[in-house]
């Protein structure tokens, strides 16, 4: 399957490269206090930090790139990177036109961005596994999760999954984000965000497009994806400091939000 040839301008250092297909894809690092100044690129991409963080200014706007989150960026829309916390080590994946345009018989065009975005996480954790370790048909894999992720892409999208929340709800995000790990309730996180439970269950939920319970869960996968990082720390270790009662519950939460279970992640990890 021929979908034009895949393009990459990528500005760091590649440390290996692959093209499938219309897609190129790329795992790459750029150095500690370097940025890159504003610019586009010719195809639309999905990029995932794998370690380190960076500064992205897009528009108007400061955004923070977070390991294991995924970003979508549109062709020829402008950004600045900027690295100031020490070198960042990220996977990129470029799509072609031809992609898009296979796309747009069945779904909405991509032509928002989506950042910071965890639901894309597993997918394209399998499609890092893929390139990392390639035989016979990690090409169809690759081309089929691919198509999920753009599908994926394509429904979040459509649902406003970037909406500007309130600030009373950005409030309520800060407080989750700082005490995940935590017991706390609807109505404590009401009293500190200044409205009424019902209304801040509700309104979680239309911006967020996951309870408050789900999004705690995902908070706590987030930070033992972090933990899983550092080799010698037992499951149940992890599962413990990230807020899970017992490690069979954290090993299925995980392999439900990330699609593989912790040791499989962790095996991963070791490969970079």
């Amino acid at each position: 399957m021929d979908l034009n040839q895949p393009t990459s301008d990528f500005l760091g250092e590649v440390i290996k490269r692959r093209e499938v297909s219309g897609l190129m894809l790329l795992d790459g690092k750029y150095p500690a206090t370097s940025s890159v100044t504003s610019h586009s690129h010719e195809t639309a991409l999905f990029c995932m930090p794998l370690d380190g963080t960076c500064e992205e200014r897009y528009r108007r706007t400061m955004r923070s790139y977070e390991p294991f989150t995924v970003n979508f960026l549109p062709a020829y829309h402008d950004h600045t990177l900027i690295f100031s916390h020490g070198q960042m080590r990220a996977f990129t994946l470029h799509v072609s036109e031809g992609w898009l345009e296979r796309t747009r018989e069945y779904s909405p065009v991509l032509d928002k961005p989506l950042h910071g975005n965890r639901g894309l996480s597993g997918l394209f954790l399998k499609v890092y596994q893929e390139f990392l370790m390639p035989d016979t048909a990690s090409a169809l894999a690759i081309e089929g999760l691919a198509l999920e992720m753009l599908a994926t892409a394509s429904r979040q999208i459509v649902k406003g999954v970037n909406a500007m929340p309130p600030r009373w709800l950005s409030r309520a995000t800060e407080v989750l984000t700082a005490r995940f790990n935590e017991r706390i309730t609807v109505s404590q996180l009401a009293a500190q965000a200044g409205v009424h439970p019902v209304y801040l269950a509700r309104e979680f939920r239309r911006y967020n497009r996951c309870t408050i319970g789900e999004y705690v869960r995902r908070l706590r996968i987030e930070q033992s994806c972090r933990e899983l990082s550092v080799l010698g720390e037992s499951l149940a270790i992890v599962a413990a400091r990230a807020g899970f009662a017992d490690q069979s519950h954290f090993s299925r939460t995980f392999k439900r939000l990330i699609g593989m279970t912790p040791s499989e992640y962790r095996s991963i990890r070791a490969l970079i």
